[in-house]
């Protein structure tokens, strides 16, 4: 998730898992400071930035590009649906071989994209591949060699690998009414429910650079968020645990705080120590919230997801970690 970007309540009616053969498809990105972006190329040699996020919007098996991109590109935009249920659409992009975008099954509109007025300007960005695009498959993100992959449907989880159930909003049939995963870790030896998001985003201060050694590139990198009155308590309960006063200055108007917590456990796996970006309440028990199928305090980010390659197996509402540096099994002394 993207403080700073226009979040629009898209409906997330979702499609379904495509056949994509039996083979693993790599998708073309640029891998920068903890975030992949997808770049697909068009036959005329026009490019697309779309930064790949689990916390981002969409819906309907459709990945969101803003208009200027569209405009860029030569697009056609098109409408969907009426009242307010009305979106402007993109039906079809013709994307070089080897260059494009697994495709969702049945989309609405029979449309690849939604397009926004102004998602991903503030970032420089063309839009997202979030929530609403993500479900239609199997990802795997390779975040020691930088690689991003959708998997097959028979795709089977490597030896090694640990589990970790995801909690979705479900529909009155079942299906997903939302796209957004939760995951629950333990910090503290106490349980935390958390947005599995791939695009939560840092701008730390001098400080917060210094102190967390966080990588940036243009002074955007990534972290993991955590609500204030979680941070709040923290502090109270552990006055000894690192924090920096003024850490980060993505959300204008807003003096984020910065928490170090010793160790934390994702998927039986431990690791540490890990830092927390603080957010306000109200953006994960009142925003985020309305589509989370439980309450949440925050979002894991790439600061963590870095030490695995993680799967997100979103037929089976199941992550993947295998371990690749600086974590070891929750059991192990």
């Amino acid at each position: 998730m993207i403080p700073g970007s226009v979040l629009h309540a898209w409906s997330l009616l979702l499609a379904v898992v495509g056949a994509i053969g039996s083979e693993r498809v790599a998708v073309p990105v640029v891998y920068e400071a903890g975030h992949f972006y997808a770049t697909p190329e068009t036959r005329d040699g026009g490019r697309l930035r779309l930064i790949v996020d689990t916390g981002g919007a969409g819906g309907g098996g459709r990945y969101v590009i803003n208009e200027a991109a569209a405009r860029r590109l030569g697009l056609e935009i098109g409408s969907c649906g009426s009242g307010a249920d009305f979106s402007d659409v993109v039906r079809t992009i013709d994307y070089r071989k080897g260059q494009s975008l697994p495709a969702s099954t049945h989309p609405l509109c029979d449309a690849v994209a939604l397009v926004s007025k102004t998602y991903g300007l503030d970032m420089g960005d063309d839009g997202v591949l979030g929530a609403g695009y993500l479900p239609s498959h199997i990802w795997t993100f390779d975040y020691p060699v930088e690689r991003l992959w959708v998997e097959p449907p028979a795709w089977r989880p490597g030896k090694g690998s640990h589990r970790a159930t995801l909690g979705f909003q479900r529909n009155d049939h079942g299906g997903l009414a939302s796209g957004f995963p939760r995951i629950r870790v333990d910090v503290d030896g106490q349980p935390l429910d958390l947005l599995l998001d791939t695009g939560a985003t840092a701008k730390p201060t001098p400080d917060g650079a210094r102190l967390s050694g966080a990588s940036a590139v243009h002074g955007i990198g990534v972290t993991s968020y955590v609500t204030t009155s979680v941070l709040d308590r923290w502090h109270r309960q552990h006055p000894d645990w690192r924090g920096v006063a003024d850490g980060d200055a993505l959300l204008d108007g807003f003096s984020a705080r910065l928490i170090e917590v010793p160790d934390i456990t994702v998927a039986d796996w431990k690791l540490g120590p890990v830092w927390f970006t603080e957010r306000p309440d109200t953006a994960y028990h009142d925003f985020m919230g309305q589509w989370m199928d439980r309450p949440i305090e925050g979002s894991l980010g790439a600061n963590v997801f870095g030490h695995f390659v993680m799967t997100l197996d979103y037929p089976a509402r199941t992550a993947w970690f295998a371990c690749a540096r600086g974590c070891r099994s929750a059991g192990d002394r």
